[in-house]
């Protein structure tokens, strides 16, 4: 018979695939190790294990403890599959820009999940980095994982992955593209191939928002390059240990878009349901394709499965409230399709300022036409409004013909995006279509915004 004693022990030898269509322009052949075969539906399961191993061995880790750890999702997916074997408890502290997907995962094999928020400083107590640390000095027979600093995840790639990836490509292997988050997969993998061949090229995929890139080129731990960004998995505000930069050969940022788009093109193109990192890489690769001829074997690495995300990349609404669905934009109904079947709302000349104010706030809106029974004759938006406030604190109650502007133009269905856009200015901030039948609806400069691509 031929089976395995426990679900750990099927971990690692994950196949090697071949892209075409969507790595057509490439004239190499281009391979994708597909680490979604893992057990845990991701790459981490591999350093989860080594980790848990080593800190087992060296007495850091004793029988019955707490594992405690900071994860994007995939290093506590791995982290749980080996509590569970073993016997130990598991808390994951995660970011909040995390999929929804990664956290109801976590909580169903058992972790605790805490929730912490992205956008603080590495150093903020409320940063997933200062509540893992802090849980782990107030747990009892805890164990903190840190797989930034913890160099067993690195080692888990240089015995297993780099191992794995010359036996398939039979050591033709002349490239290596992989997201860079906390470094154990590039520096691992990076280190086996240049010790079996220096020539090897190692390229990291990061992200507008993580420092990696200008370190690696300048040295220089550039505060100003960190901001809040969307792409999951890779990129960071700190310099992991794991991140061993004199292995790397250079780096290519990918935007959120792009990443966003081609973690779906990736399912849509070769049929391999894989997650946001991979799309930043298959982006990423396109990118370098200057660097490589026909003769070359690129291997790229994707990091975990599609099902961690499909209430982020793979859901339309999700994508097209942050401009990331490719769609053309052309005419004006199109920047309010998404909600061109919502109630116009006015207000009327007799009215009392407080009834615009109060509709503003009730609808979350900044700019009102107002009617009479001849139809539109006005506007109103909350910058005139505080405005009139501050010139009268008694303008709450005079009706709304005494503080209102000018009405806001008026275009048809299928009018060009161009033209309608020519007609915002510093003193008109909405636009209304005509829909027919006595219909209306308004389009404001953040609808025009939101349909840029």
């Amino acid at each position: 018979m031929d089976f395995s004693n426990n679900i750990l022990e099927t971990i690692g030898n994950t196949p090697l695939v071949k892209l075409n269509k969507i790595v057509a322009e490439i004239d190499a052949l281009v391979l994708a190790k597909v680490e979604t075969f893992n057990p845990g539906n991701s790459v981490k399961d591999r350093m989860a294990v080594k980790m848990i191993e080593d800190a087992e061995a060296d007495g850091r880790l004793k029988p019955g403890g707490t594992i405690i750890e900071g994860t994007s999702g995939n290093t506590g997916m791995g982290l749980a599959l080996v509590a569970i074997v073993k016997g130990y408890k598991l808390i994951c502290v995660i970011s909040d820009k995390q999929s929804k997907e990664k956290m109801d995962i976590l909580r169903a094999v058992g972790a605790k999940v805490v929730v912490c928020p992205t956008d603080v400083e590495p150093t903020d107590p409320r940063s997933y980095y200062s509540v893992s640390k802090r849980l782990a000095e107030e747990t009892p027979n805890s164990w903190y994982v840190n797989q930034y600093d913890n160099m067993s995840n690195s080692l888990a790639h240089y015995e297993q992955t780099g191992p794995e990836i010359w036996k398939q490509t039979d050591g033709r292997i002349t490239h290596f593209v992989v997201g860079v988050g906390t470094g154990g997969t590039i520096s691992g993998v990076g280190k086996y191939l240049k010790e079996k061949n220096p020539n090897i090229k190692i390229w990291g995929i990061d992200t507008y928002g993580s420092v990696f890139k200008k370190y690696h080129e300048t040295g220089i731990f550039d505060e100003n390059e960190i901001y809040s960004y969307i792409t999951e998995g890779i990129g960071e505000d700190i310099l992991p240990k794991n991140v061993d930069f004199s292995l790397i050969d250079g780096f290519t940022k990918v935007t959120d878009k792009d990443a966003a788009v081609y973690t779906r093109k990736i399912a849509l193109e070769e049929a391999i349901f894989v997650g946001n990192s991979a799309g930043a890489c298959i982006k990423g690769l396109l990118q370098l394709k200057e660097h490589f001829k026909p003769d070359d074997v690129v291997v790229v690495l994707f990091h975990d499965s599609g099902s961690r995300y499909v209430g982020k990349m793979f859901n339309d609404d999700w994508m097209r409230e942050r401009g990331f669905l490719e769609e053309n934009v052309t005419k004006a109904e199109d920047v309010i399709k998404d909600h061109i079947d919502k109630e116009l709302i006015v207000v009327r000349t007799e009215e009392l300022v407080s009834h615009a104010i109060e509709r503003m706030r009730k609808y979350k809106i900044s700019q009102i036409p107002v009617v009479d029974i001849n139809g539109f004759v006005g506007s109103v938006d909350e910058t005139d409004l505080f405005r009139s406030y501050v010139a009268d604190k008694n303008v709450a109650e005079k009706p709304i013909k005494e503080v209102m502007g000018k009405p806001f133009p008026i275009v048809k269905l299928g009018t060009p995006i161009e033209e309608v856009s020519k007609l915002f200015s510093k003193e008109n901030d909405a636009v209304l279509i005509d829909l027919g039948n006595g219909n209306h609806h308004i389009i404001t400069k953040y609808d025009i915004i939101g349909s840029i691509k």
